[in-house]
């Protein structure tokens, strides 16, 4: 932490948030220049797109712009973190989620490009998950296991905020909620310099913002969806990992797994559910469609922002849950959060369903 904000932290923490939403701020007028004249639009023809004119989808270029120069203004560096191999899984992901966005990517090379980053975090960085904290009753994890956990769970979650990515703000907010609640924990459990990390990506993402929320002008694209999942997985990790050692003078934090899953629960959720429906089904678990828990929503009838509002409340929900049923341990409140989770998800269907039937019956009525 630079000497002038060693005795204001609060201080510090608020310039790192203004300073990266105004980068953000001030390079999003330059992209939305450069993306309407070179016509750089998202594809208004695909079906699951929920606007019927081109939008640009460079967004995630100044999010990852603003972290990157904020990191290195604010100088995050640690000896403990392994800022090198994040910076350089970074690099390689923001340059796929670009060529996606400007020309596409085939989901194999995405699929792979995910697993060399996930790779280099995990085997080179050495971020990742030592144990399963008693899910299951299973604890220490021999390193192999241990590895191949940590590539999937990273690989999932990138994934899970790429899907969730279909409406205005969606994807921008809930990356805010879940880094906001990791810098809360990081500053109980006095890990400061991984708050900051956390809240750099909260004043990017506010910037974007400000050009996203309904009626959105710019798109965030893979570019930004992915970059905010590696973070906020790589955070999930070493929160897990970091309130696992017994550190003198910190404050104790129950059940961490189990809060990190109610912190990121809408992406997870929706991923888990959807691909489960998909196999279910009998189709690829990668095939596109407009089944995600924010399209359900808006056939509801509410817009953007009320889907993203009602998403976010809902997410608040299960970080508050978590943190009042710390004591009772990993397995259960994991189990409780699903169900929650699955009773969310059944009453929208419930809703829906009867909303169909009333549009049948009222069809009928004129027929």
């Amino acid at each position: 932490m630079p000497e002038i904000f060693a005795h204001y932290q609060i201080l510090y923490y608020l310039c790192v948030i203004i300073f990266a939403a105004l980068l953000s701020i001030i390079a999003i007028p330059s992209i939305l220049h450069v993306a309407r004249s070179r016509h750089l639009y998202d594809d208004i023809g695909h079906f699951r797109k929920q606007h019927d004119h081109g939008i640009p989808r460079l967004g995630g270029v100044a999010i990852f712009v603003s972290y990157s120069v904020t990191a290195l203004v604010f100088t995050i560096i640690d000896r403990d973190f392994p800022v090198g191999y994040l910076l350089t899984a970074s690099i390689i992901l923001f340059i796929m989620g670009l060529k996606d966005d400007l020309s596409g990517v085939n989901s194999s090379t995405k699929f792979m490009v995910q697993f060399v980053v996930a790779l280099i975090l995990v085997v080179l960085g050495d971020i990742r998950l030592t144990s399963m904290y008693g899910v299951f009753g299973i604890y220490e994890l021999p390193f192999v296991i241990s590895s191949a956990l940590s590539v999937l769970v990273i690989i999932m979650v990138i994934n899970a905020f790429n899907l969730i990515d279909g409406i205005d703000g969606l994807a921008g907010i809930t990356g805010i909620l879940a880094n906001l609640a990791f810098a809360a924990l990081f500053f109980y459990i006095h890990q400061y310099e991984y708050a900051v990390i956390s809240l750099i990506l909260v004043g990017a993402i506010l910037g974007f913002l400000r050009y996203n929320i309904t009626p959105a002008q710019i798109f965030m694209g893979d570019t930004g969806s992915l970059f905010i999942g590696l973070i906020s997985v790589v955070m999930a990790i070493k929160l897990i990992e970091l309130t696992k050692l017994t550190m003198s003078g910190a404050p104790h934090l129950n059940s961490t797994p189990a809060l990190t899953v109610a912190i990121l629960v809408v992406p997870i959720f929706d991923t888990i559910r959807i691909f489960f429906v998909r196999i279910m089904k009998g189709i690829s678990p990668f095939a596109a469609d407009r089944n995600h828990i924010h399209h359900r929503i808006l056939r509801l009838g509410y817009t953007h922002f009320q889907t993203t509002m009602i998403l976010s409340g809902y997410n608040l929900v299960c970080i508050a849950l978590a943190l009042l049923l710390g004591s009772i341990g990993n397995f259960a409140l994991i189990t409780i959060i699903f169900i929650i989770s699955m009773l969310f998800n059944w009453s929208i269907t419930f809703i829906l369903r009867s909303k169909e039937r009333e549009t049948v019956a009222v069809r009928n009525l004129f027929i």
